[in-house]
């Protein structure tokens, strides 16, 4: 058996991992969308390491598009044969590939019109291809192993990280015997609201493992809160500016949203008005409330005294292009949660664009953004960014809150994989900047973890 990493090797996007078993059977661990502007991956969307039409099966951890983004492009290209993932994974990408494709169809026609000279460029798929790829969707339940060749079973444990999520256990049999191959997609942090906590994983020979936040970890509740609550205060009351949230629309979105509700049953949310403007967290937000089945047991408990815990009086949920812009022009001090959360598609930009030259304002960062995404370029401290062609200074206050990620710290990654420890062969570690990885690999080897790898891309590795 080999495992090819074909995606978020020493990176952290376009997670993509291939598994080919000695008769040749082909197996996709994810097929993720690189998020960047990176002239270094430029090419990484539109290409492959294995031919497409060759693959016999995907096996998808959760519905984020640095995961299940290439997904229509594959079909595209000749894929045919079944995505498997959890039932509230194959909801989410009903509308999150929908949605990235309107992207890419847009993106492509601003380009093609500001480059009329130059080459002209296809969109890397479309509306249609996205409708093709989710007829290949199979929903499974957590905890049920099912077979996708005669001598592969699979099973997903909920992970924790968003509605859905899940680490993918294989039980392969080859040459009369059997072992277990694991992966952990992208795992959660436990006692944070909403979700259940993350479950180990059965115990594997192999594993991969995301390493997000291996070198840090993340601020503790209520901690969190109260800084919240600072930045809310110090934004809407004290200088009476906006306070923009670039946030993912499935999972940060709807985490933000609660804490919110709860701070307003509690009258302690400040007498503004807040905003979720994205039409796909819209669409998100009522896919939580359809899988009650992934709701951790202080939500199920709030739900006996809110009924509707991602809203309340002063929430309003925005579709509506004009009313987007309208928020561009008022002056009202005011919560404005908006995709991407790292900054580089979608309305946020806009948001941006009209606020981050005014000192009054805050940008509230609530997670990973990829270097070269305007998330990123703010997170390193980058004192004038560009969009849509032009340059904008920085004078609003830019804040940082990683204990909102859904990824789990160094200490939380080491717990998850814990029980692996005394059977493990060999580790490997994805969905990481380098720098990252190589500390989180000094630190599970001073944790007692052997033979540890940091894979290059299409790096190959034989499993005997």
């Amino acid at each position: 058996m080999k495992i090819m990493f074909c995606g978020a090797a020493r990176e952290v996007t376009g997670s993509a991992h291939l598994i080919t078993l000695n008769d040749g059977f082909r197996i996709l661990l994810d097929c993720g969308l690189y998020q960047g502007r990176s002239e270094k991956w430029k090419a990484f969307n539109y290409s492959w390491y294995f031919p497409p039409e060759e693959l016999d099966v995907l096996v998808l951890s959760h519905a984020h598009i640095d995961h299940s983004g290439r997904i229509p492009r594959l079909v595209k290209e000749g894929f045919s044969g079944p995505v498997h993932c959890t039932h509230a994974t194959r909801s989410l990408c009903a509308i999150m590939l929908l949605d990235s494709a309107k992207i890419q169809e847009s993106d492509t026609a601003y380009y093609n019109k500001r480059h009329k000279e130059q080459e002209w460029r296809d969109p890397l798929y479309t509306d249609l291809d996205a409708q093709n790829a989710l007829k290949l969707f199979v929903g499974h339940g957590y905890e049920t192993w099912f077979s996708i060749h005669p001598d592969v079973d699979v099973l997903y444990r909920d992970a924790g990280h968003i509605l859905g999520s899940a680490s993918v256990t294989l039980r392969i049999r080859e040459n009369g015997r059997t072992f277990h191959f694991g992966f952990t997609g992208d795992v959660g942090r436990p006692n944070r609201p909403i979700l259940q906590d993350p479950l180990p994983m059965p115990e594997v020979e192999y594993l991969i493992c995301e390493s997000t936040y291996g070198d840090q970890e993340h601020e503790q509740a209520p901690q969190e809160i109260e800084h919240f609550m600072q930045v809310i205060e110090h934004t809407c009351v004290n200088k009476r500016g906006k306070l923009i949230i670039p946030a993912f629309s499935v999972g940060r979105t709807q985490e933000i949203v609660y804490i919110l509700d709860q701070l307003e049953s509690a009258g302690r949310l400040p007498d503004i008005p807040v905003y979720v403007d994205s039409p796909l967290a819209v669409n998100a937000t009522t896919i939580f409330g359809a899988h009650p089945e992934c709701f951790d047991a202080e939500l199920t408990a709030y739900l006996h005294t809110d009924r509707d815990p991602f809203g309340f009086n002063r929430l309003k949920y925005i579709r509506d292009v004009e009313e987007s812009k309208a928020l561009n022009n008022s002056t009202e001090p005011c919560i404005i949660i908006s995709s991407s959360g790292m900054m580089n598609a979608g309305r946020v930009k806009h948001h941006l664009f009209n606020n981050i030259d005014k000192a009054e304002n805050t940008v509230l960062i609530v997670g990973y953004c990829s270097p070269e995404t305007p998330g990123g370029f703010l997170r390193a401290g980058a004192q004038a960014i560009k969009l849509f062609g032009e340059w904008k200074t920085v004078r609003a206050d830019i804040a940082i809150m990683d204990s909102f990620s859904a990824h789990g710290d160094r200490k939380e990654l080491l717990d998850f994989i814990q029980n692996q420890k005394a059977g493990l062969k060999k580790l490997f570690l994805v969905h990481g900047d380098y720098e990252t990885q190589q500390a989180f690999s000094k630190y599970l080897h001073a944790a007692g973890f052997k033979d540890i790898v940091i894979p290059e891309l299409a790096q190959e590795f034989d499993l005997g």
